[in-house]
C-alpha cells in the first residue's frame, strides 16, 4: 500500500485549514493580557499538552479499528456505550461552537467593513445564507482544495496586520516609546488557556489527527510579532488593532479590507470543515446514513486484540478506507437523501445563527469560553485519557505520571477559565465606553501610550 496516497493528501490540505485559522488572531491579545514570561510559560505549556495529546491520540488509531471516524466511535471502543455518548455530545458541542464564533466574528468583519450600511445581525444572517452552498458539500475531503486556500487566507490576513500595525506604530511611535505593560492577575493569566485551547484545536476529527503538523512556531510567531509594538494595548483580535484609530494611526484603508477579506475567506471554508462532524453524526442518528461504519465497528470490536498484520484488519482496512468516501458520497445518491441531509444541516446552521445573534456582542469571551470548555475536553483531555485506557499496561510509570500531570493542568485550567468568560457570556456587565485598553494599568487604559501630550514622559 501507498506510503502517500491522494486521500491522504486531502486530509493533510483539510487540516491545514483547522491549523492556521481564526485563533491566530489572539495570539498577540494573550502577551497583551498577561505579559512576555507568564504568556511565554502558557504558551510552552500548551504547546507540550497539545502536542501530547495528539501524539496519543494517533497511537490509540493505530491499533483502534480503522473504521473510526468519530470521536464518539473512539469512545465507544475505549469505554463502551457511556464512553461514546459523552464523547459524542462533547465533539458535536465543540464542532457547532466553533462556526457559532466564525459566524460572530464573521458579522463583525463585515459591520467594520461596511459601516453605513446593515447592522451586525443582518451582516451575520447575510453571511450565513451564503455559506449555505460551501456546507451542502457532501463531504469533507471533496473540498480540499478549499481548505488550502482558506489556510494560506489566514497567514495572508494574519502578514498583512502585523505589516501594519508595526510600520504605523514605527510612524507614531518616533521616540520609541516603550509600550506599556499589563497589569497581571491570576485571571488574566489562565484566560490565556481559553484562547490558547481554541487556536490549537486541529484534533477535532480524528480521522484528521494523524496528519498533524507543528504549526506552534506559526503561532509564537504571530504572538510576539503582534504585541511588541503596543504591549497592553494590543487588541484582543489583530484585526481590530488596525481596522480603527485607538492605537493612533489610520491604516491604508486598502489593505485593511483586503485582510478582513482574507479572513472573511477562510471563515467561509472553515465553517463547513469544521462543521462536517457533527453533520455526518446527525445524518448517521437523524437519517440513517453512514450505518455501514458502525457495522464495521461493531465487528471489530469482537477482535480481542486489533494488530497491524491481522488479516481481518487488513481486510477491514482496505474495504472502509479505501472505499470509504466513495461509499459516502453514494450514501447521498439514494432517492430524497440528500434533500434530507440537506434540511438537517440547514437546520443546525439556523440554530447556530441564533446563538450567534444572542452573543454577537461577546466575541472575545465566546472565543475563551469554547476553548476552555469543549475544547480543551475534546481536543487535550480525551485523547490522553484513551490513550491511558488503551496503553496502560505497557505504559511506563514516569509517563504515566505526566499524562495525569497534563490532565489535571487541563481539566483545572478548563474549569476556572469556562467560569471566568461564562460570567461575561450569562451575565455581562456593562462595560465603561471611556475604557480603550482594558488589559492595561489605570494609567493606560483610555489614551494611546504615544501620547506624548497627555502623558508628559
Amino acid at each position: 500500500m501507498a506510503f502517500l496516497t491522494l486521500e491522504d493528501m486531502k486530509i493533510v490540505v483539510s487540516l491545514v485549514c483547522c491549523c492556521l485559522g481564526v485563533g491566530s488572531l489572539g495570539l498577540a491579545g494573550n502577551y497583551a493580557r498577561a505579559g512576555y514570561v507568564a504568556a511565554t510559560i502558557a504558551f510552552i505549556l500548551m504547546a507540550i499538552i497539545n502536542t501530547y495529546a495528539t501524539w496519543c491520540l494517533c497511537k490509540v488509531l493505530v491499533v483502534a479499528p480503522k473504521s473510526i471516524l468519530t470521536l464518539g466511535d473512539l469512545g465507544d471502543w475505549c469505554f463502551g456505550r457511556v464512553g461514546k455518548y459523552f464523547s459524542l455530545i462533547f465533539q458535536c458541542l465543540l464542532c457547532a461552537m466553533y462556526p457559532i464564533v466564525y459566524l460572530v466574528l464573521g458579522g463583525t468583519l463585515l459591520s467594520t467593513l461596511f459601516p453605513m450600511s446593515f447592522s451586525q445581525t443582518t451582516w451575520l444572517i447575510l453571511m450565513a445564507i451564503t455559506l449555505l452552498p460551501v456546507c451542502l458539500v457532501p463531504t469533507m475531503k471533496e473540498g480540499a482544495g478549499m481548505a488550502l486556500a482558506g489556510g494560506l487566507a489566514t497567514v495572508l490576513a494574519d502578514g498583512i496586520a502585523l505589516a501594519l500595525l508595526i510600520t504605523n506604530m514605527e510612524d507614531v511611535n518616533p521616540a520609541g516609546i516603550s509600550p506599556p505593560s499589563p497589569e497581571i492577575t491570576f485571571t488574566s493569566v489562565t484566560t490565556v488557556f481559553g484562547n490558547l485551547a481554541f487556536a490549537y484545536a486541529s484534533a477535532h476529527a480524528p480521522h484528521l489527527a494523524c496528519r498533524a503538523r507543528h504549526h506552534h512556531v506559526f503561532f509564537f510567531a504571530v504572538a510576539l510579532l503582534g504585541v511588541f509594538s503596543a504591549g497592553c494595548q494590543t487588541p484582543n483580535n489583530l484585526l481590530f488593532a488596525i481596522s480603527g484609530s485607538k492605537l493612533g494611526f489610520a491604516a491604508s484603508r486598502g489593505y485593511v479590507v483586503l485582510a478582513f477579506l482574507c479572513m472573511q475567506f477562510h471563515i467561509t471554508i472553515a465553517f463547513a470543515v469544521i462543521f462536517f462532524p457533527v453533520f455526518q453524526i446527525l445524518e448517521r442518528l437523524v437519517l440513517g446514513l453512514h450505518k455501514d461504519r458502525d457495522m464495521v465497528v461493531v465487528l471489530e470490536k469482537d477482535v480481542e486484540t486489533p494488530a497491524l498484520d491481522d488479516d481481518v484488519e487488513s481486510a477491514t482496512f482496505h474495504a472502509v478506507v479505501e472505499g470509504g468516501p466513495r461509499e459516502e458520497v453514494k450514501a447521498y445518491r439514494a432517492p430524497g437523501s440528500y434533500f434530507k441531509a440537506s434540511l438537517v444541516r440547514t437546520a443546525l446552521i439556523a440554530v447556530c445563527v441564533v446563538i450567534a445573534v444572542i452573543w454577537k456582542n461577546h466575541l472575545n469571551a465566546l472565543v475563551d469560553f469554547v476553548g476552555a470548555s469543549a475544547s480543551a475536553l475534546v481536543n487535550m483531555i480525551l485523547p490522553m485519557v484513551f490513550y491511558l485506557k488503551t496503553f496502560w499496561p505497557s505504559i511506563k510509570w514516569p509517563e504515566k505520571i505526566f499524562a495525569f500531570v497534563c490532565i489535571l493542568i487541563a481539566v483545572f485550567l478548563g474549569v476556572y477559565v469556562s467560569i471566568q468568560t461564562g460570567k461575561d457570556l450569562f451575565s455581562p456587565e456593562t462595560a465603561d465606553p471611556t475604557i480603550l485598553f482594558p488589559l492595561c494599568p489605570a494609567a493606560f487604559q483610555q489614551v494611546v501610550f504615544t501620547n506624548t501630550t497627555y502623558y508628559h514622559y
